[in-house]
């Protein structure tokens, strides 16, 4: 069995390689087209070429980490397709390969592609995404979100605070942050207005800033204003926090993730969203398994010549109808406030049973 073992790795890596790349090079082909606007954009900056392609190169790990899963799917379908083909595979099972020994082999292979998959979102990616967007505020000047900036929130004792941070510079320093103060119903206290603010042990350092102190009393309102070059200003408010609210969630960590998610729901935000892309990062990685329970059955399907590309055809198709309706699940579990994980889990369970169920289906019917 080791020999067959052999045989089916390496015919599945040999494929899936190939599928794999061959959508790399069609995605980098589309970031080439958007990075040659962005040479007219920022020519001005200093914006050359080979930075177009420091920045198609930070994508890379992440589009990687999109394409897995799907190229699992396609380029088992065609090995099994073509072994099913060629009686290749009928040999093998006369030899011994029993449909449970099968499943078996191809679920130990799918290891490799998990952890390949959890390496690339939890480690490449992020950092990649990271050196990106550093590259490319090196000539934008900042990193930004929208009009507004980012905005975030902190209780502190029978203190609530609102930061708003409209961008982030390429040494990673706060650009006009603005914090209000609210007491324990609501009432505006007080705010606070920064040119730049850095990060520094469990606080900020606010530089260039305007301080105004409001005082609510029975018959009257009394602000006072000051102007200092720094304030320390006391937050467990992070670095990665931060750029969790400047970047896509689906590029953060997953452990940052957690801690972002963890925070809003201390401070009484809605974390749904992100509470079900943290559980899609957890799982997302396991679907290779699920890719891999799908192609299992074509290895059992009688094929003539020229059918091979209708039944991966059929594979792409079942694996884009995965894709959707991981995308589908989580909008209306954001909607409609289901569990997380129930979510994110579904419709890899939903498509394991099903892919069970035709593969028991084939070898009954054989």
């Amino acid at each position: 069995m080791k020999t067959v073992r052999r045989l089916l790795y390496r015919e599945i890596f040999q494929a899936v390689g190939f599928v794999a790349l061959g959508f790399l090079a069609l995605f980098l082909f589309f970031d080439l087209v958007e990075e040659l606007q962005n040479l007219t954009k920022l020519a001005g900056q200093g914006y050359r070429i080979q930075h177009a392609f420091l920045t198609i190169a930070t994508k890379i790990p992440g589009h990687l980490y999109d394409l897995v899963p799907i190229s699992v799917l396609i380029g088992t379908i065609f090995v099994m397709a073509r072994l099913a083909q060629s009686s290749e595979f009928t040999i093998l099972r006369s030899g011994g390969l029993g449909p449970g020994r099968a499943l078996g082999m191809l679920l130990k292979m799918g290891w490799i592609f998990v952890i390949l998959t959890l390496l690339l979102g939890d480690y490449a990616s992020p950092w990649a995404e990271q050196q990106g967007l550093l590259l490319k505020a090196r000539f934008s000047g900042d990193l930004t979100v929208g009009q507004t900036g980012a905005w975030l929130k902190e209780k502190q004792g029978e203190q609530q605070f609102a930061i708003n941070v409209r961008a982030m510079d390429k040494e990673e320093q706060l650009l006009n942050v603005h914090i209000q103060r609210f007491d324990a119903v609501g009432a505006l206290q007080g705010r606070i207005q920064a040119k730049r603010a850095e990060f520094i042990a469990s606080a900020w350092l606010l530089k260039d800033v305007d301080v105004m102190d409001i005082r609510l009393s029975d018959q009257a309102v009394s602000m006072q204003k000051q102007h200092l070059d720094q304030l320390t200003w006391p937050t467990e408010i992070t670095r990665d926090m931060v750029g969790a609210a400047l970047v896509k969630a689906q590029r953060m960590k997953i452990w940052d993730l957690a801690l972002y998610t963890r925070h809003l729901s201390l401070n009484n935000q809605n974390a749904q969203q992100y509470e079900i892309e943290l559980w899609r990062k957890v799982f997302y990685p396991l679907s290779c398994f699920v890719m891999l329970t799908l192609a299992l059955p074509f290895a059992y399907l009688h094929f003539r010549s020229g059918q091979i590309a209708g039944h991966v055809f059929g594979g792409v198709m079942a694996g884009i109808s995965f894709y959707l309706l991981n995308n589908v699940f989580s909008h209306i579990g954001n909607l409609r406030n289901w569990e997380p994980w129930i979510t994110s889990a579904a419709p890899s369970l939903l498509y394991t049973l099903i892919s069970l169920g035709a593969f028991g289906w084939m070898v009954l019917r054989r």
